[in-house]
């Protein structure tokens, strides 16, 4: 079991994956050493943070031309409406299935 920090109490040297991007970096594969417990109210459980160790963390992978591509590609497959077929220049909901203007115009059937 990791070691348990509660919310702002973590010492130095130590980051979450957020934090850890902030600095160019990356876990590279290093087990989680701590967590971070935020309280929250009404019997709710802790939000939980995990945090790994700065000194063995890598640098970011950087973004190679083939990445960026697939990244590109799998955008434009997430504003592409499969109803239309159009992109639709935002996200489609996965709740909707289909642009916003598809949904909401009735079918002919």
């Amino acid at each position: 079991m990791a070691t348990v920090y509660r919310w702002r109490l973590a010492p130095d040297g130590l980051a979450t994956r957020r934090q850890l991007r902030a600095l160019g970096l990356r876990p590279g594969g290093q087990d989680v050493v701590a967590e971070l417990h935020r309280p929250r109210h009404r019997g709710r459980a802790p939000l939980v943070a995990y945090l790994y160790r700065v000194d063995h963390a890598r640098p970011v992978r950087p973004m190679t031309p083939g990445r960026a591509a697939a990244l590109a590609a799998a955008m434009r497959a997430r504003r592409t409406c499969p109803n239309c077929r159009l992109d639709v220049g935002y996200c489609i909901p996965r709740s909707l299935g289909m642009c916003v203007p598809c949904h909401d115009t009735p079918s002919s059937s």
